[in-house]
């Protein structure tokens, strides 16, 4: 029973890619947002079970992801909700961002030092930046907007690459994984969007979405620590 939030959350992502490939609407609305509820609640029992605190952080990034995931299903309605969307999941970053510095120990013996940081950090910075370029001329009145989103969003990369040597590799694995995926996720939809339309792009777009979302929640669950979490 301690696994059947996992075993819903299992069931409605396979309910979205399954509603986005045949259409079904309603099923669409019903799943989506349902993904990280119950990620979240997986979360809360995994962390009960362990007797490993909660991290408020967390769960606050993920119920922006849940808001951006429910604002996101209208733009085809109201083309505001795709800035309202961007802006909770830009919120859930940050909060992401707070979590790994949460989920880290204060030896920092193992970490990455100096130029390995400079050295390993910049692909993510070449990669957050070189898609906002390419994409600058056709975001129009979106310029200010998707530039910020892009910048915590790499920030957010970041962050969970410096983990690394102060958490347990399977923790700075699993969340680094995760952080990668949903910055190509969101690439996908800026390419999707603002270049030219991508084929099977839904299906693409919530695949790597939902394992991102998964890695990163389960991967900071492995981190243990008996301290409280704020």
């Amino acid at each position: 029973m301690k696994k059947i939030f996992l075993y819903l959350f299992v069931l409605v992502s396979a309910g979205v890619l399954a509603a986005d490939a045949w259409g079904n609407d309603i099923v669409y609305l019903i799943c989506k947002p349902a993904i990280m509820i119950t990620l979240g609640l997986h979360y809360l029992v995994t962390q009960r079970e362990t007797k490993q605190p909660v991290s408020r952080p967390l769960l606050l990034a993920i119920l922006f992801s849940c808001a951006g995931d429910t604002l996101l299903m209208f733009q085809g309605k109201d083309a505001n909700f795709f800035i309202y969307g961007l802006a909770a999941f830009l919120v859930a970053h940050i909060f992401y961002i707070l979590t790994y510095r949460q989920h880290r120990t204060d030896d920092n013996a193992n970490e990455l030092q100096g130029l390995q940081k400079i050295r390993y950090a910049f692909p993510i910075l070449l990669s957050g930046t070189g898609l906002v370029v390419i994409l600058f001329n056709r975001l129009g009145g979106m310029k200010l907007p998707v530039l910020v989103y892009a910048a915590v969003l790499t920030f957010m990369v970041i962050t969970a690459l410096f983990r690394f040597g102060r958490t347990n590799a399977t923790s700075f694995a699993m969340v680094f994984g995760g952080a990668i995926l949903f910055m190509i996720s969101d690439s996908l939809i800026a390419i999707d969007k603002f270049l030219e339309p991508l084929p099977m792009a839904g299906i693409w777009i919530v695949t790597t979405y939902i394992v991102a979302q998964y890695l990163i929640v389960t991967g900071l669950s492995s981190h243990k620590t008996r301290e409280a979490l704020y």
